[in-house]
């Protein structure tokens, strides 16, 4: 019997049907597109730079050190002659506030005001409702009667010494020292960051430190961005004006709230303690000439400053002092000084390898540099904040004799335990087997405060 076959016509699987021709797709593209290998390159391109911020705390000498209470304190020496803040209407003088230490007149003290008057404390009324004396009669030292010159509010007088008539006692009060007690909090900065299981073995197109898988590059910028957080909450962190008036915020993710006190931070403490800088006629907008770093100079002098700093700028103002040293004033020549380098082993190569540049003025030695903070864009578009003068020297406690440099970074620890830069995982995967998710879970945390001794003699340029 034979066997026959037969084409009915219904499927056609000649060599002419299977022809891999560019008309049988929807274009060249797609018939090699399919098939191809990417011409990749991969390289990660660092479009905005290194973003990081952090190192202005190590630059100006700042240090860790264990705290054990959930605040610091610390002391502060007020001045040997202090000033008094009020008004003096015919002959009272009524004190509104204290420029320095909180201090009460005693009769027979000697005033220095504004308009050169010297003025005697001949009376003393008794003071507000806690006891403290705030209101006064003076006259002329020199004996033409009540003051004539206009002490509005807010005028300050110089405390400059007493006078006593031939035979009479001691003064009846005596002066505690002025040191002041300050203290500061500690703030606790965290951050998080998580990859499944299925994502962390996936293999990506981007070179990252030798390694392609994408979850790495997403660890390291958490990381980066923690350390850049913790840094600007020490830089812009604030305290509670008062006890009581502590910022509620969440504790978990239902409604219970708690009170953190907050911090003060560096800008903060300069703000209300120290000096500040409004610079605005330059060809960037800051530093015209140097009559402005003249003017600091001189507050700087009232204030017992040392007489070396570092000033941290953002790029206008650098290129605003550049601008004056290019024309030649102020430099280590035409200043009549040379250039002193205490802060760098009086090496000048130190100082230009860590990217200061430096000049003299009226006996200080100015050691500038970049802040790359000031300059982020960010912070460019909402801050007011051109630079800061920080001073090169160390401050010491009047209590205990110990020296200190003038900013102080530290992080809560004890016995071995720190909490400067706390990192663990948790998961059930890259060799983590503490939980049962398919997840591998990255904490950051810290636990610090940044301290600004002598916040007086420290500058903020605005």
């Amino acid at each position: 019997m034979a066997t026959t076959f037969t084409n009915d016509g219904a499927s056609n699987v000649g060599a002419s049907s299977l022809r891999a021709t560019p008309e049988r797709y929807v274009s060249l593209g797609d018939l090699i597109g399919d098939y191809a290998k990417e011409d990749n390159r991969d390289l990660l391109i660092k479009t905005y730079g290194d973003q990081g911020i952090t190192g202005f705390l190590q630059l100006t000498g700042a240090v860790t050190n264990a705290g054990t209470q959930d605040e610091v304190q610390y002391w502060e020496e007020g001045r040997l002659h202090p000033k008094v803040e009020g008004s003096i209407s015919t002959a009272t003088l009524t004190m509104s506030g204290d420029a320095d230490d909180s201090i009460d007149l005693r009769l027979n003290d000697v005033l220095l005001t504004n308009e050169n008057e010297r003025l005697v404390v001949t009376g003393i009324a008794d003071g507000d409702s806690d006891g403290n004396d705030n209101s006064y009669t003076v006259k002329r030292l020199d004996g033409a009667g009540n003051p004539t010159g206009t002490y509005g509010a807010g005028s300050q007088f110089a405390l400059i010494g007493n006078i006593f008539a031939q035979g009479t006692d001691q003064p009846g009060r005596f002066r505690e020292p002025g040191i002041k007690k300050r203290t500061n909090p500690f703030i606790i900065t965290k951050e998080t960051y998580a990859v499944n299981g299925s994502q962390a073995t996936n293999i990506g197109w981007v070179n990252i430190g030798g390694d392609y898988r994408w979850y790495v590059k997403g660890e390291q910028d958490t990381r980066k961005r923690f350390m850049n957080q913790r840094e600007m909450m020490l830089l812009y962190g604030q305290l509670a004006a008062t006890d009581g008036t502590e910022v509620e915020v969440p504790i978990d993710d239902s409604a219970t709230l708690g009170k953190v006190a907050g911090s003060e931070g560096y800008f903060a403490a300069v703000e209300n303690r120290g000096l500040v800088a409004d610079v605005s006629g330059g060809a960037q907008g800051t530093f015209a000439d140097m009559s402005d770093i003249d003017g600091i100079i001189l507050e700087l002098d009232k204030e017992g400053a040392p007489a070396e700093y570092a000033m941290y700028l953002n790029r206008a103002a650098s290129l605003d002092i550049d601008d004056m040293l290019a024309q030649g004033i102020a430099t280590q020549v035409t200043a009549g000084l040379p250039g002193q380098f205490g802060a760098f082993n009086n090496d000048a190569d130190m100082a230009v390898k860590l990217g200061f540049k430096s000049f003299t003025r009226g006996g200080y030695t100015f050691h500038k540099h970049d802040w790359k903070l000031l300059n982020d864009p960010m912070l460019g578009a909402v801050g007011t904040i051109k630079g800061a003068m920080v001073p090169l020297a160390n401050v010491v406690d009047p209590r205990t004799g110990n020296s200190a440099p003038a900013l102080e970074m530290n992080y809560k620890g004890t016995n071995g335990y720190n909490r400067d830069v706390e990192h663990w995982v948790r998961g059930s995967i890259l060799g983590h087997s503490n939980m049962s998710k398919d997840v591998a879970e990255f904490y950051y945390r810290s636990e610090c405060n940044l301290i600004t001794r002598a916040a007086n003699q420290h500058v903020l340029i605005k």
